[in-house]
């Protein structure tokens, strides 16, 4: 190896070393609130709140949780579980409801020929950039007549123009070749649609339904502007009364921080496969 093949090798490996050491501390500081979450959720009250400190693995027991269970378990204060069930419920129907509608929207934007579909479809990129929140109250007069309900919660959510944008740019991908043969064969749209470009986007719909998913998990402004019962309280509502409630044990509230994104953790890592392949996709796609 010369003495120039030898400079280059070294500053490659200086090079991969620097990345390295970058994408490490990136690593680190993504990760160290949740670890912060989740170690905390197992310290007592005085532990938590120790600075760095918080993050060693010491004094860890199960009260916190055994705490949050037995305070959340009477009709008065409502019951931890009928939290949780709520919330699956409403975002389990947001994703499910979601994909369908979303996905057929898409679908015809991408493949079906009508007046005024450019016109539509550019009037859905323009709300993709519309917050909720500029929306939040004129939804609350249209659905006042259905507050105290999980339906309420929903409803809102159903039809989604992100989602809408990514099924139609990967159904606008799609080869035409396999949906024209499908036609001379006797399918109309819809039998397309279902045995053609469902099975394809696989991906797609494993990428929608976990953004959905975790979207609708975490929603807060609306369940507070339409939700007034305990009974009908979704898991981030309750954890802000929860954690109003003086004192403030932040042990208690690590710890239902923690149970807060498991669903979500467990939803993840169940369509991660698809996700990665929708993400690999697009990457060669582009």
């Amino acid at each position: 190896m010369t003495n120039a093949q030898s400079q280059r090798a070294r500053s490659r490996r200086w090079r991969a070393a620097r990345s390295y050491l970058v994408l490490t501390v990136l690593a680190a500081a993504y990760v160290a609130p949740a670890y912060y979450l989740v170690i905390g959720s197992f310290k007592p009250a005085a532990d938590v709140l120790s600075g760095l400190g918080g993050f060693a693995p010491q004094h860890l027991n199960l009260d916190n949780y055994r705490s949050v269970f037995d305070s959340l378990a009477s009709d008065s204060t409502g019951y931890f579980w009928q939290f949780m069930t709520n919330s699956i419920l409403i975002s389990l129907a947001v994703v499910v409801v979601g994909l369908v509608v979303n996905s057929m929207a898409a679908y015809s934007f991408a493949r079906l020929s009508w007046r005024g579909r450019d016109k539509s479809f550019l009037l859905v990129v323009a709300l993709v950039i519309v917050p909720f929140e500029a929306v939040a109250i004129p939804l609350l007069f249209m659905l006042n007549d259905m507050r105290n309900s999980l339906l309420v919660q929903a409803l809102p959510f159903f039809a989604n123009a992100f989602s809408v944008y990514l099924f139609y740019t990967f159904f606008l991908g799609l080869s035409k070749d396999i949906e024209e043969a499908a036609r001379l064969d006797g399918l109309g749209s819809f039998g397309t649609f279902v045995r053609i470009a469902v099975p394809s986007a696989k991906p797609v719909f494993a990428t929608v339904a976990i953004l959905t998913f975790m979207t609708t998990w975490g929603q807060y402004l609306w369940p507070s502007l339409v939700v007034s019962n305990p009974r009908y309280r979704p898991l981030p509502l309750e954890l802000s009364v929860f954690s109003g409630q003086m004192p403030v044990d932040w042990g208690e509230v690590l710890a239902f921080g923690t149970l807060l994104i498991l669903p979500v953790l467990i939803f993840f890592v169940a369509f991660q496969r698809f996700f990665v392949q929708s993400l690999a996709s697009s990457a060669v796609k582009g």
